[in-house]
């Protein structure tokens, strides 16, 4: 089946958390009544092995099986973008057998090298679009200090897509928009706090990792930046915004500990995340999770934890 990327790209990534069973291996499975929440809510594209999948966690050969894994549970449903990254090597291998699953783009996470440079990085998404064959390249960039420069340099290199803008700096975003190709996505990459101040800017659409736990929310708040009511976005935000609290704490050590620890009061366990992510909750954030997911009627609070 055909899909609109561009289309998808313009609405909600869903970064799809990575199960883990007892024995700490990758359990794709229990995705599959999460992904059925978040597509019949109406969100647009699966993103499997992104930052909420906690791609640095894993081994290559655990990033191809869920590439694969998540593939086969969607069915084609939706559009699915797959994360790719770390060394070259790892990245192309990545590229080749998201391919190969039928995914429909990949996402290029920037590298984290302590040692990069703007020219290096064109050629890392040069070698990981060619061995992608020929699907679409999003660049995930969580860090503009590269300049505009060299943003344009990489959104000018063939078969890139567009950026899904990871950095907290709208104004920079909105420089970068004008000085490229004006048929590249920009996506708001922060997730949907973020997104009123990337649309004003140009951007659209954004990731989420709630949609693992409250897709409808999700839905809601980018039908609203879509027909460009503030006031609405900001009260459905503001209904939320305890949850992207607690995954920001920590030094965002949290960002999945939150998602997998709300899941797993919701009766969708997906096991715990890896180190260095925090695990689990400490007291008070569990507390302060369960009163959002009371308020938010996901799970009444005499349900057993």
């Amino acid at each position: 089946m055909a899909h609109d990327l561009d289309r998808a790209l313009r609405g909600i990534s869903g970064i799809l958390v990575t199960p883990f069973d007892a024995d700490d291996r990758p359990d794709p499975a229990r995705l599959a009544p999460i992904l059925d929440h978040a597509l019949a809510a109406g969100v647009h594209m699966p993103v499997v092995n992104g930052n909420t999948g906690e791609f640095y966690a894993l081994t290559t050969g655990e990033a191809v099986g869920m590439v694969q894994a998540v593939a086969d549970l969607l069915q084609g449903r939706a559009p699915l973008l797959a994360g790719v990254g770390r060394g070259i090597h790892d990245a192309c291998t990545l590229a080749a057998a998201s391919a190969r699953a039928g995914a429909d783009a990949v996402m290029v996470h920037q590298p984290p090298d302590p040692f990069v440079s703007p020219r290096g990085t064109v050629e890392y998404v040069r070698r990981v679009a060619d061995a992608a064959d020929g699907l679409p390249v999003m660049l995930y960039l969580r860090n503009d200090a590269i300049g505009t420069g060299a943003i344009a340099d990489l959104c000018a290199l063939p078969g890139v897509r567009g950026v899904k803008w990871a950095t907290p700096n709208p104004m920079r975003l909105g420089e970068a928009i004008a000085a490229c190709d004006p048929g590249i996505v920009w996506v708001g990459g922060l997730a949907e706090v973020w997104a009123p101040a990337f649309y004003a800017v140009g951007a659209r659409g954004f990731t989420s990792g709630l949609i693992n736990v409250w897709p409808e929310r999700s839905v809601a708040i980018h039908a609203a930046l879509e027909r460009g009511d503030w006031t609405e976005a900001r009260r459905l935000i503001g209904g939320m915004r305890a949850f992207e609290a607690i995954r920001a704490e920590e030094g965002n050590g949290t960002n999945v500990t939150g998602v997998k620890a709300a899941l797993a009061l919701m009766g969708r366990d997906c096991g715990p995340t890896r180190p260095p992510s925090a695990w689990p909750l400490t007291d008070a954030q569990g507390a302060r999770m369960r009163d959002f997911l009371a308020d938010a009627r996901l799970f009444r609070p005499e349900d057993p934890s």
